[in-house]
This record gives C-alpha cells, sequence and structure tokens, in this order.
C-alpha cells in the first residue's frame, strides 16, 4: 500500500495519474497547504521541503517503508517499482528522464510563476506578468515542437507526460490559446481522454 501525502495542485495530480494508471493501491492523506499543513513536524519527516507531494511505500522491496518526496522522484520511484511507464532500454529511458527533468527544471517552476503574479500576488506587476507569460509560450513552444511527430512526449506514454500533463491543464489563467499550439494540443487532448487521468482529477473533487 502507497501512502499519498497530497494536495490539489498540479504535482499532486502527477501522482494520482500514476497511480491511477498502475493501479496501485493506495492511501491519500490530504495535507491542506492553505492551511499551513505542509509544516507540521509528522510531514516534515517525510518532506523536509516542505511540499507536497509526498509518498510512503509500506510494499517496499527492502523489507521496511521507504519514504520519497519531490514529484519527479516519486515517478521515477514508482515507475522502476512497478516496471511501468519508463523504459528499460537506455536510449528510451534517456528520453523519458530528460523531459521529466524539464518539466520539473522549467515547465513547473516558469508556470507556478505565471500562477503567482497573474493571479495570487497582491500587487499586479506588469514586468513580471509579461516575463512569465512569454516563458510560459516558449515553453509550450519547446513542447509543441518536440510533439510534432508523435502522440507522447517520449514516444510511448510515459512518466514525463505525467509530469507535464498537470501544468498545462490551467493554460487559459497561463495566458495560453491551445490553438496556437496545434501538436500539444492534440497530446493534451489525448491524455485528458485517458480513463485513469480523468479518475485522478474526479478524485481530486472529493478532497476538501
Amino acid at each position: 500500500m502507497i501512502d499519498l501525502y497530497y494536495w490539489t495542485t498540479p504535482n499532486g495530480h502527477k501522482i494520482t495519474i500514476f497511480l491511477e494508471e498502475a493501479d496501485l493501491p493506495y492511501t491519500i492523506h490530504p495535507i491542506n497547504i492553505s492551511k499551513g499543513e505542509q509544516f507540521e513536524p509528522e510531514f516534515l519527516k517525510i518532506a523536509p521541503n516542505n511540499r507536497i507531494p509526498a509518498i510512503v511505500d509500506n510494499d517496499a522491496e527492502i523489507g521496511e517503508p521507504i519514504s520519497v518526496f519531490e514529484s519527479g522522484a516519486i515517478l521515477q520511484y514508482l515507475a522502476e517499482k512497478t516496471g511501468k511507464f519508463l523504459p528499460t532500454s537506455l536510449p528510451n529511458r534517456v528520453e523519458v528522464l530528460e523531459w521529466l527533468n524539464w518539466q520539473m527544471g522549467g515547465l513547473g517552476p516558469m508556470l507556478g510563476q505565471n500562477h503567482h503574479f497573474a493571479i495570487y500576488a497582491p500587487e499586479k506587476i506588469p514586468y513580471a506578468i509579461e516575463r512569465y507569460v512569454k516563458e510560459t509560450a516558449r515553453l509550450y513552444g519547446v513542447l509543441n515542437q518536440q510533439l510534432a511527430d508523435r502522440d507522447y512526449i517520449a514516444g510511448d506514454y510515459s512518466i514525463a507526460d505525467m509530469a507535464c500533463y498537470p501544468w498545462i491543464t490551467g493554460y487559459e489563467g497561463q495566458g495560453q490559446d491551445l490553438n496556437d499550439f496545434e501538436h500539444l494540443k492534440r497530446w493534451f487532448e489525448r491524455v485528458q481522454a485517458r480513463s485513469a487521468v480523468q479518475a485522478a482529477y474526479k478524485l481530486a473533487e472529493t478532497i476538501k
């Protein structure tokens, strides 16, 4: 059984998508970040960076529970545990991990800043908003080009797609129009139609 410490953010959705896709049993422990629950000592033992998500795998191969924090690390851990959504052949594996790290180092942080300055910042700073909207468009363009000749980011459906998709769902709030990114839009709709993705987002609606 996987214990998932979760809130309804893009990074949280990555993990529920994987767990639903892999049909792994899991229990959700909501961490309400608006109430500061991510700073509770018990959570910090699992996630010292005070960010969701985090997991505890109670069925780890070493015979005792393993905790993992950081969404990219969790996806890679779960993929290696199950043998799913991460190729074993070196060239294909490297490509998936490249795009997973691209999301972790670029797409997520830049779109997060976009959200912050456009939606949450108490003072609207035009320079900051413009900067991050433009950087979001650039990153969308990179992903759009990657998808020009394939159905999924690294060829077959993988943890790279699970990592990127939840960040694209907020495209309207990010000042983007998917019609400007033909291949990205096609991929987005394909991932959105997957039953496990729909189950993960339906589950999110029940978390209060």
